[in-house]
C-alpha cells in the first residue's frame, strides 16, 4: 500500500491525516500548537506536536511509524516554513516532501484543490489564492503589530481601544470595559492596556478575549456591532485583493473563509455579504479542512488527482497535546 501524510499546524492546535492510495482517511491524529520554533524550548515543542499528531493517526490507522515510509508528505505551518522545513525532513521519512504555510493547504482543503481564495481569521488574518494556471498571490498576514485585521487578536485590541476611550470620556460607552475588566481582573482599562504590554498575557490569552466582542455584539452593544462589521469588511477587502491580483474581472471566482473568528455569526454574515458584493464573485463553504487540504496537496506531489473519502473515525490525541 502506498501511504500519505497532511499536517495542519497552527497557532492553537497540530492536526495530521494520513489517507491511502484512493483517498480513504484512515487516521487522524490532534495535539498542541506547533507555530512557534524560536526561543527557548521552541524547537522541542516543534517536534513534541508534531510528532505526537503524526503517531496518533498512524496508531489509529494501525501503522507502525518504526518502519513506515510515506509515498508523499505535505506539511503545512503557521509562520511559514522557513525555521521548521530542516526539522521536519529530521522526523520524518516521505519519498516525496513538500513544507509550505498554512495559509496553502487551508486553501486545497476549502477549494478541493481547485482556483480560489481563503481568507483565514484566526488569531490572525491572512488571504491566499490560486489560479488556474497556479499563479499564487497573498494579502495581509503581516502580523499582530502591523496588520492582521479582523483576527481574534485585533478584535481585542478594538475592543481595549474602545474601552479606553469610553474610560476617558471621548468615546461612546460600551459594555466592552465592563466586561474586560471583569475577566482580567484590572481595576481600569488604561491599568489593563498596561498588563497587556507585559508578559502577564501572551498574544494568544489576549486574542482569547475577543469572545467578548461577539458577546456584546450579540446583545446589541453598538460599539461591539461597529468592531464586529468592519472586521468582516476587513477580512473581505483581504479576500477581494488577492482575487484581484489573480482573476479577471468577468472571471468566477469563488472565496472562503476559515478560523475561529468565523464562528462569530454577525462578522460571518457580514463577510460573506460583503465578498458577493464584488462582481462574479461568491462565497463557499469549505469542502474540506486544512489537514485534509494538506493530504490533497500529498496527493498532488505525485500526480494523483483523488480527494479524501470522508469516512472518519474519531481523532485520537494525547492528553499532553491538548494541554
Amino acid at each position: 500500500m502506498a501511504w500519505f501524510l497532511g499536517v495542519d499546524g497552527g497557532q492553537t492546535s497540530t492536526i495530521a491525516a494520513v489517507g491511502d492510495e484512493v483517498g480513504r482517511v484512515v487516521g487522524k491524529g490532534v495535539a498542541g500548537p506547533c507555530n512557534h520554533v524560536s526561543g527557548p524550548g521552541g524547537r522541542e515543542r516543534f517536534l513534541r506536536a508534531l510528532g505526537e499528531s503524526v503517531r496518533a493517526a498512524l496508531a489509529q490507522a494501525r501503522l507502525d511509524p518504526k518502519h513506515l515510509r510515506f509515498t508523499a508528505a505535505c506539511l503545512g505551518f503557521s509562520g511559514g516554513p522557513d525555521d521548521k522545513a530542516d526539522l521536519v525532513r529530521e522526523f520524518l521519512h516521505a519519498e516525496v516532501l513538500k513544507v509550505t504555510h498554512d495559509a496553502e493547504v487551508a486553501l486545497s482543503g476549502a477549494m478541493a484543490g481547485e482556483p480560489g481564495v481563503i481568507v483565514i481569521a484566526g488569531t490572525g488574518s491572512i488571504a491566499y489564492g490560486r489560479a488556474a494556471d497556479g499563479r499564487t498571490a497573498r494579502a495581509g498576514g503581516w502580523g499582530y503589530l502591523f496588520g492582521d485585521e479582523g483576527g481574534a487578536f485585533d478584535l481585542t485590541r478594538q475592543a481595549l481601544r474602545a474601552a479606553l476611550r469610553a474610560e476617558e470620556g471621548w468615546g461612546p460607552p460600551t459594555g466592552l470595559r465592563d466586561r474586560l475588566l471583569e475577566l482580567t481582573g484590572a481595576r481600569t482599562a488604561n491599568e489593563l492596556l498596561h498588563r497587556f504590554y507585559t508578559t502577564e498575557f501572551s498574544r494568544d490569552q489576549i486574542a482569547a478575549l475577543s469572545v467578548i466582542v461577539d458577546e456584546l455584539a450579540r446583545k446589541g452593544d453598538r460599539v461591539a456591532m461597529e468592531i464586529i462589521e468592519r472586521a468582516g469588511q476587513q477580512l473581505a477587502e483581504l479576500g477581494l485583493a488577492v482575487r484581484q491580483q489573480l482573476f479577471a474581472r468577468d472571471e468566477l471566482t469563488r472565496i472562503s473563509g476559515v478560523g475561529g473568528v468565523f464562528h462569530c455569526a454577525l462578522l460571518r454574515e457580514h463577510f460573506i455579504r460583503c465578498v458577493c458584493a464584488a462582481p462574479n464573485t461568491s462565497y463557499v463553504e469549505p469542502q474540506f479542512e486544512p489537514a485534509l487540504g494538506a493530504l490533497i496537496e500529498a496527493y498532488r506531489l505525485v500526480g494523483l488527482r483523488v480527494l479524501p473519502r470522508i469516512e472518519e473515525p474519531s481523532v485520537t490525541s494525547s492528553a499532553e497535546g491538548m494541554l
